[in-house]
């Protein structure tokens, strides 16, 4: 303990101050190939894991971006496609709308021509009826004339006058 009463901090021996270099230079050497050389390299390492990981957050912003702008591009698209097809919608709906007018009138027209048809047709009917009612009572007439007609004039005449009163009577 001697040894130890010697010492102090103030005035180091020289001594020490050799063996704390040596000692420390070996440490040092040590720290630095089983230390300092592989958290060197795990720094690098990390560095470069970092870099890469930036450098793929910027291609997957761009790409990104890039999708974004192509998904716009196709709503954009797909909103000039929907206008279209709702203006194709429409005309072919006025279309449609028009043709069944167009039909509609075209029928209406066909059935008042038939209904005239038919009328004129029972017209001609009537008429020609009341032709064969006209003929048939101058058939009459004349028959009655002719068996009056071995009388007197008078008398036929008075007979031809009787029969026309009577016809216009009816």
């Amino acid at each position: 303990m001697l040894f130890l009463a010697d010492f102090s901090v103030m005035k180091p021996d020289v001594g020490l101050l050799v063996w704390t270099s040596i000692i420390f230079v070996i440490f040092f050497l040590l720290m630095k190939k089983f230390a300092f050389g592989p958290i060197g390299d795990a720094l690098e390492k990390r560095e470069g894991d970092i870099r890469e990981a930036l450098d793929e957050a910027r291609k997957a912003r761009n790409e990104m971006e890039q999708m974004n702008s192509e998904n716009e591009r196709l709503m954009a698209e797909a909103r000039t496609e929907r206008a279209a097809m709702l203006k194709e919608a429409k005309e072919t709906r006025d279309r449609l709308v028009n043709e069944a007018k167009e039909d509609a009138k075209k029928e209406a027209n066909k059935i008042v021509k038939t209904a005239k048809q038919e009328i004129e047709a029972q017209k001609q009917a009537a008429m020609v009826e009341l032709k064969n009612q006209v003929g048939t009572m101058a058939i009459d007439i004349a028959e009655k004339v002719l068996r009056q007609s071995l009388q007197s004039d008078a008398a036929q005449q008075k007979l031809v006058n009787g029969l026309v009163d009577d016809i216009k009577l009816n």
